[in-house]
């Protein structure tokens, strides 16, 4: 009888300290982790196909996982690292990977999941974009502000940013599409 007695309040325990760690995180980083609609991550993954061959695709504050998932799920030949400093977040989308990788099937080309997709907790402030042929990017102002130089620095010649939402200071998109969603979702691509 006591042990019934003490799984809902443990249960209780663990959602308040996993809703407290995700606010506290949110407060550090300025904003909370937000998914992005399925017309924004299919926007995305589009824009990622037009990228022909293997390419490496960071995505610059990974949160759920469900974009990096999608431009997996969607573009054969390319690999992702999301890079995500939020542990509840993170988790979540290590276990919507690794759900992804047994249960998905192959994509067009037959091309498996597995090895494909990982994430990894960091700051994406401090993380090296240098062997980044694509960044994905749904962050907010300030942080894209604070990624611009870094970008101009570490990038490699070719590679492309593209960014849901909030635009690049100083530098000028090659492409803007407005996603067909409520909010009419600007996502913005850029080469360097």
């Amino acid at each position: 009888m006591l042990i019934v007695d003490i799984i809902p309040w443990l249960l209780a325990s663990g959602v308040l300290l996993s809703v407290l760690s995700i606010v506290l995180q949110s407060w550090r980083n300025g904003i909370s982790p937000m998914p992005a609609s399925g017309v924004v991550r299919q926007a995305v993954a589009g824009e990622v196909s037009r990228i022909s061959g293997y390419a490496n695709i960071v995505e610059a504050g990974s949160g759920w996982g469900t974009l990096g998932l999608e431009v997996i799920r969607r573009c054969p030949g390319k690999r992702l690292t999301g890079i995500e400093n939020s542990s509840i977040p993170l988790w979540a989308s290590r276990l919507l990977a690794g759900i992804a990788v047994r249960m998905l099937p192959a994509s067009g080309a037959g091309e498996q999941l597995h090895g494909r997709l990982r994430y990894v907790r960091g700051d994406m402030y401090r993380s090296s974009y240098e062997h980044a042929d694509i960044v994905l990017c749904y962050l907010f102002p300030g942080a894209m502000a604070r990624l611009a130089d870094k970008f101009r620095q570490e990038l490699p010649p070719g590679a492309v940013v593209i960014s849901v939402c909030f635009a690049l200071p100083g530098k000028q998109a090659v492409r803007t599409i407005t996603c067909g969603d409520a909010l009419r979702t600007k996502v913005y691509v850029y080469s360097y």
